[in-house]
């Protein structure tokens, strides 16, 4: 069987199985070895022989999976994932927030910024846009609705906050992308920073806006904080200003490699909470068990992708495709904005990491054709996979939201009230596509 046509019906397989809601780990794992069956047992011209091409497919699946598993960027992936859970039993990131409410109330729509600021801690905390949503939703959502505000504004603005986990630091997508691609999770990490204060700066501005504009959406609170409230609400932001400043300011000082930052935060979180006394043996075992659990499907899922990028290396598909690109001789811009295009359209349909390692090996060697800095590359489809959180018709972190609110907030409500940051997300996205500098300054500065 020719190996580009063998590619394409892998290809055409793996979205079939995504439409019918297999879970990506199984739809390209099981696609790429059926894959691999054939390509090894059924050369072109000759008869399949599927016994044939069984031992080198598994000699390749256990060769994959054993590098893989021992690559150590990938000690990245529990670490952080436990920092986050730590944090959140500990009471940090919940602190955070309260912090935030009492400091920012007085201004229209104090509660909406306190939760998107809210988001964007606990973000910097955990890297998982999800964990955040679902984590700040239980707890924010409600709030402002007891405060009177209008479902819209309360669920819209927390499911965008959530999205701010893929661009701040650090980011567990940055992670994967890094492994996936080569480069330096470092860079990665501080070429999303800029961009990641950009969007939440908008997000601020666009509630401020939203708040004139249509003020009966959040009545305003104008009593003031009193001196104790002040003084509690700084007790709240210092635990989590020391976890960013470990993470951030030791990477971007050299003290730190990302894993050690990684693993020296996840101590500094528990000896915070065994401090405060917020932390139990129980709460401590139950973050281990959710880490395990998380990093279990995070871990399947890029074995799963790992396979499939091998297979699509021997198929050469990918250098057939670009041959074919070369004498079509599109400009870079065409390129771009049709490989902006393609994961706007697919970010309505799969869930952020499934859209990684799945588009990785047709899209980065395309760009690499057109030797497009990756490390920028990347800041740009992580933002494009935070726009695809809130849009229709999967909107992960829309759905996140609306599992966690009371009743009366809707999922139409939820996807109304993030077309207000949608927009803003647009901007933002011409931004770092217009101007590289805004991605790469940090990591060039530091390096």
């Amino acid at each position: 069987m020719e190996p580009v046509t063998l590619a394409i019906a892998v290809v055409c397989a793996v979205l079939i199985l995504l439409v019918l809601r297999v879970p990506i780990a199984y739809a390209l794992g099981v696609s790429a070895s059926v894959g691999l069956i054939l390509f090894f047992g059924w050369r072109p011209g000759g008869d399949p022989n599927l016994l044939a091409g069984l031992r080198p497919t598994l000699a390749m699946i256990g060769s994959s999976a054993y590098g893989f598993v021992h690559n150590y960027p990938m000690s990245m992936i529990p670490l952080f994932i436990g920092l986050g859970h730590v944090a959140y039993h500990a009471g940090i990131t919940t602190d955070f927030y309260y912090a935030l409410r009492v400091l920012l109330r007085r201004l229209p729509g104090g509660l909406a910024m306190a939760s998107v600021n809210g988001c964007a801690g606990f973000s910097a905390i955990t890297g998982s846009s999800v964990a955040c949503a679902a984590a700040m939703g239980r707890i924010a959502v409600p709030e402002m609705l007891r405060y009177g505000y209008d479902p819209r504004l309360a669920a819209g603005s927390v499911a965008a906050g959530g999205t701010l986990g893929s661009l701040i630091p650090p980011s567990l997508l940055f992670v994967i992308y890094a492994i996936f691609t080569e480069q330096s999770v470092k860079g990665l990490f501080l070429a999303g920073i800029v961009p990641g204060l950009l969007s939440l700066i908008g997000f601020l501005v666009t509630i401020l806006i939203w708040c004139r504009l249509r003020p009966q959406h959040a009545p305003q609170d104008d009593t003031a904080p009193t001196n104790a409230e002040r003084i509690a609400s700084l007790t709240g932001l210092w635990p989590a200003a020391i976890l960013f400043l470990v993470v951030v300011g030791g990477i971007y000082l050299g003290i730190f490699t990302p894993t050690e930052a990684a693993a020296v935060s996840l101590v500094v979180a528990i000896v915070i909470g065994c401090v405060r006394r917020r932390l139990t043996l129980s709460l401590l075992a139950e973050a281990g068990r959710e880490t395990v659990r998380q990093t279990t499907m995070i871990f399947l899922i890029a074995l799963a992708a790992k396979v499939f990028t091998s297979f699509v290396s021997l198929t050469r598909i990918t250098p057939t495709a670009l041959e074919w690109l070369q004498q079509s001789d599109p400009s870079f811009l065409v390129v771009i904005l049709a490989v902006v295009l393609f994961y706007l359209i697919i970010g309505m349909f799969l869930d952020s990491i499934g859209i990684l390692v799945l588009t990785l090996p047709f899209t980065v060697p395309l760009m690499m054709a057109y030797d497009v800095n990756l490390i920028w590359f990347g800041v740009i489809v992580i933002k494009l996979l935070e726009v695809g959180l809130m849009t229709p018709p999967i909107g992960l972190n829309v759905f996140v939201i609306k599992g966690v609110s009371p009743p009366e907030v809707t999922l139409r409500k939820v996807f109304q009230g993030t077309a207000a940051f949608l927009l803003l997300d647009a901007v933002v996205l011409i931004l770092i596509l217009s101007i590289p500098a805004l991605s790469l300054w940090l990591p060039n500065s530091a390096f």
